[in-house]
């Protein structure tokens, strides 16, 4: 099995700080994707739910753009937000990105390590050529 790992070097959190883990690593067809958050060149993007869940979600099509991956090849997502009050706003705005080849999902609530209002995380599959 080989595994190929994407962003390990260069990968920068909040303040341009080094984060110790792949932004996604790939085995056999499979791509997990490491949770991301609204940011943008290491600084969070500000706002409310709308904002920061496109920004997220940017974020992770962007990791699998950059793996050979699109958005029908997510089977499953994972999603925090920081208030329930958030699920339906959230959930529109998924649809925006996924509602034609929803995949299979789980959204919690949960404090955040940063301070932002949503990450989202998933894993994918492509048949390996």
């Amino acid at each position: 099995m080989s595994i190929n790992r994407h962003g390990a070097q260069g990968n920068k959190g909040p303040g341009g700080q080094p984060l110790p883990f792949a932004r996604a690593v790939e085995a056999d067809g499979w791509l997990y994707v490491s949770g991301q958050v609204p940011m943008v060149d290491g600084q969070l993007v500000a706002g409310d739910i709308v904002t920061q869940s496109r920004q997220a979600i940017l974020n992770l099509l962007a990791v699998l753009q950059v793996a050979g991956y699109e958005p029908q090849d997510v089977v499953r997502c994972g999603a925090w937000l920081d208030d329930p009050r958030d699920f339906q706003a959230f959930n529109n705005v998924f649809r925006e990105y996924f509602g034609e080849h929803p995949p299979a999902r789980s959204c919690v609530v949960s404090s955040m390590v940063v301070d932002c209002k949503v990450e989202i995380e998933c894993v994918a599959y492509k048949k390996p050529a």
